[in-house]
């Protein structure tokens, strides 16, 4: 999805559209095979714009959201992802957990 656009107030994290992963999955695996270096720069740069990038999806139905604002969200949710590596673990994978892909997301409904 990098050659997506983000809604032009968030047009400071375009560099990091390489990171709007459209699954759980896809964003764990970028996770584990990111530096922490990588993981940095990253959460770093998005950590200060959640609260703002949160109040503006707000506004929009997850049905009927814009491909803009969509590519936000799939950034919010890849600094869910990283956040544990940063905060928790010092590192990509979980400390003294099982393998992440022996987890198998379903998606039901």
């Amino acid at each position: 999805m990098s050659d997506a656009t983000l809604p032009a107030s968030f047009s400071d994290l375009q560099p990091w559209t390489s990171w709007a992963l459209a699954t759980e999955r896809e964003r764990s695996d970028k996770r584990q095979a990111s530096s922490m270096e990588e993981i940095l720069v990253f959460y770093n740069a998005l950590l200060p714009r959640a609260e703002a990038a949160l109040e503006y999806l707000e506004q929009y139905p997850l049905e009927r959201m814009p491909a803009d604002a969509n590519m936000l969200l799939l950034l919010t949710l890849s600094l869910a992802e990283v956040a544990p590596a940063v905060e928790l673990f010092g590192q990509p994978g979980v400390v003294d957990g099982y393998d992440v892909r022996r987890f198998q997301p379903e998606r039901r409904g």
